[in-house]
């Protein structure tokens, strides 16, 4: 049984991450993971709480593990525990244990950041579209700690598949 390769796109919101994980999957004829804090807020009947950053980490770590058996060869994710962890610390001034553990565990062959170079496209779930400088930072650093396969992806839409393309290619002829 041949290796699965996880991609993980993170980023500030609206960046593009979505968009990245959606067209590389065709690219590549495979599944991605969509970003699970979608769904799930949007079937609270409430606005979501600091409790909810951990059962949407949970959630997003069983959606990858439950679509790792449909991936051919790679598997995409529209975010990872990066995500959980900044938010937690920029809305409640810290992140839940487990998320960092997590965070901390992860292994994925290729981390793509994405810049917050696109424009700010509003969305009911997205709360900063003056902060997207300082989080891309936030993660930038987080990141740095525990992974040295992050490639930060910008610019215009062309360029960023063509840069993403480029790195997975490397990373499937290098193994």
């Amino acid at each position: 049984m041949s290796k699965t390769y996880r991609i993980a796109i993170t980023g500030p919101e609206s960046s593009g991450k979505s968009t990245l994980a959606e067209l590389l999957a065709k690219h590549y004829q495979t599944v991605w993971v969509p970003e699970f804090a979608r769904t799930y807020i949007e079937k609270l009947d409430r606005p979501y709480e600091e409790k909810d950053l951990l059962l949407i980490a949970k959630g997003q770590l069983a959606a990858e593990e439950q679509l790792i058996p449909m991936a051919n060869q790679i598997l995409f994710v529209d975010t990872e525990m990066t995500v959980l962890k900044v938010w937690g610390d920029v809305k409640y001034g810290r992140s839940d244990a487990w998320i960092v553990d997590q965070l901390q565990k992860q292994q994925y062959d290729l981390i793509f950041l994405m810049k917050p170079d696109l424009p700010w496209e509003a969305d009911p779930q997205r709360e900063h579209p003056h902060f997207r400088n300082e989080l891309f930072e936030m993660y930038q650093k987080e990141l740095n700690k525990l992974s040295s396969n992050v490639i930060i992806i910008g610019g215009l839409k062309e360029e960023r598949i063509e840069k993403a393309i480029n790195n997975i290619e490397l990373l499937l002829n290098s193994k």
